[in-house]
């Protein structure tokens, strides 16, 4: 693999080519300054100050008695330390209210080439779901996944010359909540020849698949054809699709041909051998009702929690747990 094909599938170089097929779309270059909060472990965990006064995260109920746990005695060497002032950047936050403000108040943030997905616990709803830059920022600076992109985005490639890009952008997508997870796919292409598509999520079984198989087979081939194989300049990549209900195909994001890409009901190695052996594409779907039950991605130790009555986490768990039944719900109503 090369850096240039990395690059490609970075979503400020390929949304332009594809912005009239793929959701709405805003890209904001990030300052370095940001970058390197993201990447600041130092220190404790800080967001930002908001000049807009904006709280991602749930306001506590004052307590005067808790204060007494946090003084520092006359004469203890703590007193001399000076304490982490949080970062502010009023810019870019003013430029990211605009932007999510004109997608309709709620937005899905991503990098150049990751979306923080390991810290949607921290959202009430599980989501990564945003209507604030404070929202956002609480969402990157949690993630781990991110990391990717910050410092290893180049490590799969042979030409490697640097550990990061040299700029960094925030995109801003459009958030649709009526969006189904069993019509998003991902499709592989090998010496740009479409060769497997695969559900993309893989822990459920959707009933509607099955029947609507052959038909999902022949849009997500003619998309391809038409509108993919000669836009985009890699051999070897993948790419993830969305069919809305009146079966227009969106295009949702780019990855790399094997590395990092998860290859989902695939491995990489049949990937291969499908190619090799001919013309037609292999599309795989969760075909058994599975066990996994789809709830949400909490991931927070319980220890670090406050739950007693009146704190801001003891209401957050209760909207957690409120979502976590309206998901059941709508996954048994679905059966």
């Amino acid at each position: 693999m090369k850096e240039e094909e990395v690059n490609r599938c970075q979503i400020q170089e390929w949304y332009p080519k594809f912005k009239s097929l793929s959701i709405k779309t805003l890209i904001h270059q990030l300052p370095e300054s940001f970058i390197q909060y993201l990447l600041d472990d130092s220190g404790p965990f800080l967001l930002p100050v908001s000049v807009l006064n904006e709280d991602a995260l749930p306001n506590r109920i004052h307590n005067p008695d808790e204060e007494e746990d946090f003084q520092v005695s006359e004469g203890s060497g703590d007193e001399a330390e000076e304490p982490s002032l949080p970062p502010s950047f009023p810019e870019l936050e003013l430029k990211v209210k605009e932007s999510i403000e004109s997608l309709g108040g709620a937005v899905f943030p991503k990098l150049n080439w990751s979306a923080p997905k390991d810290s949607a616990w921290i959202s009430t709803a599980g989501t990564l779901c945003s209507t604030t830059f404070s929202e956002i920022a609480l969402l990157f600076r949690a993630s781990d996944s991110l990391v990717h992109d910050l410092c290893h985005a180049y490590d799969s490639c042979h030409d490697k010359s640097s550990s990061r890009p040299q700029n960094f952008f925030l995109a801003l997508r459009k958030w649709y909540p009526s969006l189904k997870p069993d019509m998003e796919f991902r499709c592989f292409v090998r010496d740009q020849k479409l060769v497997g598509i695969s559900q993309r999520e893989v822990t459920t079984f959707y009933p509607v698949l099955l029947e609507k198989k052959n038909d999902l087979l022949l849009l997500i081939e003619g998309f391809f054809n038409n509108y993919v194989r000669t836009r985009f300049e890699s051999e070897n990549y993948t790419f993830d699709v969305y069919i809305t209900n009146d079966e227009r195909v969106k295009v949702v994001d780019f990855n790399p041909w094997g590395a990092f890409t998860l290859s989902l009901l695939f491995t990489w190695d049949e990937l291969e051998h499908i190619h090799s052996e001919g013309d037609d594409v292999e599309f795989r779907i969760v075909e058994d009702r599975c066990a996994v039950r789809p709830g949400l991605k909490t991931a927070v130790p319980y220890d670090y929690l406050d739950t007693n009555p009146g704190s801001g986490w003891d209401q957050f768990l209760r909207n957690a747990d409120e979502e976590l039944r309206r998901q059941t719900r709508s996954t048994e109503a679905g059966a």
